[in-house]
């Protein structure tokens, strides 16, 4: 089983991150888990949304991930982290504009 998953799931410093990813792609397991698990895709529907993967592919990062729950679920959980710490660190542009236009249709006064 090991030699099959290796021929479609590729592990490379430096490349997104050093995550198993299907192999010549820059998906990683724990995209296909996500579009799978959470978004409720089905192995199919990833494929036909991403023609340049196989089958084959998918079903090799599933079996991968369930090989290796607790690291990739680590993944996810450490990737979801930084990226709330991004959202707090930088406030949306588009919020800003609509605060400072409610703010400034809130000191207008009224006909």
């Amino acid at each position: 089983m090991e030699s099959v998953i290796s021929e479609h799931i590729e592990i490379t410093p430096g490349v997104c991150a050093g995550k198993p990813r299907i192999a010549g792609h820059r998906i990683k397991v724990q995209d296909v888990v996500i579009w799978h698990e959470r978004m409720g895709l089905s192995p199919d529907e990833i494929v036909s949304q991403y023609p340049g993967i196989t089958l084959a592919d998918v079903y090799a990062a599933l079996a991968y991930y369930h090989d290796n729950l607790e690291e990739i679920r680590q993944q996810i959980r450490e990737d979801e982290a930084f990226a709330k710490e991004l959202q707090v660190q930088t406030p949306s542009l588009v919020q800003q504009k609509l605060r400072n236009r409610n703010a400034t249709n809130d000191s207008v006064p009224l006909g």
